[in-house]
């Protein structure tokens, strides 16, 4: 009888690594993710500007070691005693546990190119950056302490609007930092926004759509209620990109599209052009 030869050894599968490739939202291509990490999280491919946290944002604007956080320590209440799916206080818990953060904006001063400025921040991965009083309270300081110390207010956006669970008082901040906007005003101060996915509702209403100059990423979504809300509500089809930056640009609600990785050089330049 012939020797019998051994069976092979079943061969391991190496797979790749979790997290080494993501597929793009937009254009749906296999991208590698430490090369969109070094476009600033913006598809090699066809250009969609993913949205990212404060953080990251902020890493991105400034110059190195230049940011110094202020009112980090605000935190917000639950006034209303609120509960949907989860009380708020829960869900408030469990944000800042996900995020480190204690609320949906952060505020400070930095220098963008060399241009010293006040620099606020929404964290689109914190309860989409609704605004509640924290926020509002947040917003405002950045105003004033733009005001005084006579420096440019620079504020980046992206925000689902109003927190419903704080009710009527989500919605006063609209007002409050309006007014705040009125004083910088009052005395030239200079404010930029800088519009990213999504910029909408009750943010859009207030302090985004108030800046001397408006900026917006390419595709971003900006505008007051969601398009299927709208198209109900006036029962009639909605132009095609409605909502979008681009949209916006055309019909002089945003001054400029601008890229990510020309952010940092435009909001230097227009500082420099109106001389602050």
């Amino acid at each position: 009888m012939a020797d019998e030869k051994p069976l092979d050894k079943p061969v391991e599968k190496t797979g790749v690594p979790a997290g080494l490739w993501t597929r793009c939202d937009r254009c749906e291509h296999m991208v590698y993710e430490k090369e969109v990490a070094e476009a600033l999280y913006v598809c090699p491919e066809c250009g969609h500007h993913r949205r990212v946290d404060a953080r990251i944002r902020i890493q991105q604007l400034v110059d190195p070691d230049t940011f110094e956080e202020f009112a980090q320590d605000l935190r917000s209440t639950d006034p209303l005693d609120f509960k949907d799916r989860i009380p708020y206080k829960e869900r408030l818990a469990l944000e800042q546990e996900k995020t480190g953060e204690t609320d949906a904006v952060v505020v400070g001063k930095a220098f963008i190119r060399g241009r010293a400025v006040i620099l606020g921040v929404m964290n689109p991965s914190f309860i989409m950056a609704s605004m509640g009083a924290v926020v509002g309270e947040k917003v405002t300081r950045a105003i004033e302490r733009a005001i005084e110390d006579n420096l440019p207010l620079v504020m980046v956006t992206a925000s689902g609007g109003a927190r419903m669970q704080e009710g009527m008082i989500s919605l006063v901040q609209m007002a409050k930092t309006a007014a705040a906007l009125g004083r910088l005003d009052d005395v030239k101060g200079l404010y930029i926004v800088v519009a990213t996915d999504p910029t909408t509702a009750g943010v859009a209403a207030s302090f985004a759509g108030l800046g001397d100059v408006i900026l917006a990423e390419p595709k971003a979504m900006i505008g007051f209620a969601g398009p299927r809300v709208i198209a109900n509500t006036i029962n009639a089809e909605l132009p095609e990109g409605f909502q979008t930056a681009e949209f916006m640009l055309q019909h002089g609600f945003v001054d400029r599209i601008v890229a990510r990785a020309d952010l940092r050089r435009e909001i230097a330049r227009i500082i420099d052009y109106c001389g602050k």
